[in-house]
């Protein structure tokens, strides 16, 4: 069971939204409005906000270290980071650089989280061969783990030129918070566990109690390794409303808009209704109602999981910038109380 203090965070991809006259919003108006959610989450009193990185046309983000640093420079304690930086079709050294340097201009609060992300547009994009998927990660995971120190770096693979004593700049002043995303297979948690990495658990399908058994393979991994044990979050979309039935009618349409676009080119059924309905219940992966529904949620997957943080996705498809500003406010005013308060509650009845 986690001894840290519980953190609430925002995770968004830039999803292209509706605006008030139901026409989706330009690219532009999408990333603004990402700055002005930014804010707004620091302003409520979450710890983290994290931008994702995506190449298609239905996430507006494709550089998010320079959204971060607008919002950077308009908030003063949320932790900023990456919802994932793809790592795979990325250079180590230049996803070093740029997170350094948003770490200086944001005082120490810039995070990054890697991952080879859920869409694969970036490989063509950028020149990489899908067939070098795993050896790609595995090689710049490495090289990233050595530029961390802060010193310089030999190192050699196939995916990239060799260093030899190379020096990277700009340095941080405390170190920069490394994470790994992971969608759910034992060998990406031994591999995070391995370099020491904080664990971010995508969960997108089926109940947090499912990932258990990776949580605890972690821990066993890292103290087996002899390294000190690090955070584990748990990235689940969600959206809050004053009433469950108000979240549900504001989410459903952009879910199912989402999942559909995704679906019909990986071969899913067409989502509906009764999906729904079990994906925001108990035993789904979604966390959409009420501040005390969502609290009650979240509150029981810190229990199952004893995750230190808790990343909620916001923004599925075509909900609007109004809603989900009014979203960020419930749960940074309502649910993020109510959670503190659920588990403080179990610790004083000795439920672990």
């Amino acid at each position: 069971m986690n001894d840290r203090p519980l953190e609430l965070g925002l995770d968004t991809f830039g999803d292209i939204s509706r605006g008030p006259d139901g026409s989706l919003q330009s690219d532009a108006q999408t990333i603004r409005n990402v700055v002005e959610q930014a804010v707004l989450a620091d302003q409520v009193g979450l710890s983290f906000f994290g931008v994702g990185e995506h190449h298609r046309k239905d996430f507006a983000v494709t550089s998010p270290e320079i959204v971060l640093a607008a919002a950077a420079a308009r908030t003063t304690n949320i932790h900023l980071g990456t919802a994932v930086t793809v790592l795979s079709s990325d250079d180590p050294v230049r996803v070093y650089e740029r997170f350094a340097t948003l770490d200086a201009v944001s005082n120490g609060r810039a995070e990054v989280i890697l991952g080879r992300g859920s869409f694969i547009e970036s490989f063509p994009l950028f020149g990489y061969d899908l067939r070098d998927y795993e050896q790609l990660f595995e090689e710049k995971l490495e090289l990233f783990s050595l530029l961390l120190d802060e010193k310089p770096v030999t190192w050699s693979g196939q995916t990239r030129a060799a260093l030899q004593d190379a020096d990277v700049y700009p340095k941080t002043e405390n170190g920069l918070k490394a994470w790994v995303g992971v969608g759910g297979s034992p060998e990406s948690v031994l591999r995070t566990a391995r370099y020491g990495y904080g664990l971010v658990l995508a969960i997108i399908g089926g109940s947090a109690a499912r990932f258990r058994p990776f949580a605890d393979l972690y821990r066993r991994s890292l103290a087996e390794l002899g390294k000190p044990q690090m955070p584990i979050s748990v990235h689940s979309p969600g959206h809050v409303a004053e009433t469950d039935q108000q979240a549900w009618e504001e989410a459903y349409e952009g879910v199912a808009e989402l999942n559909n676009t995704i679906g019909r080119e990986r071969g899913w059924p067409e989502y509906n209704r009764l999906r729904f309905q079990h994906d925001v219940g108990p035993e789904g992966s979604m966390y959409i109602g009420s501040p005390e529904t969502v609290a009650r949620k979240i509150a029981a997957t810190v229990r199952a999981l004893g995750n230190s943080r808790f990343q909620m996705k916001i923004a599925s498809g075509s909900i609007s910038h109004d809603r989900l500003m009014s979203s960020i406010e419930l749960y940074g005013t309502r649910v993020l109380p109510l959670v503190h308060e659920m588990l403080a509650e179990t610790e004083t009845a000795g439920i672990r």
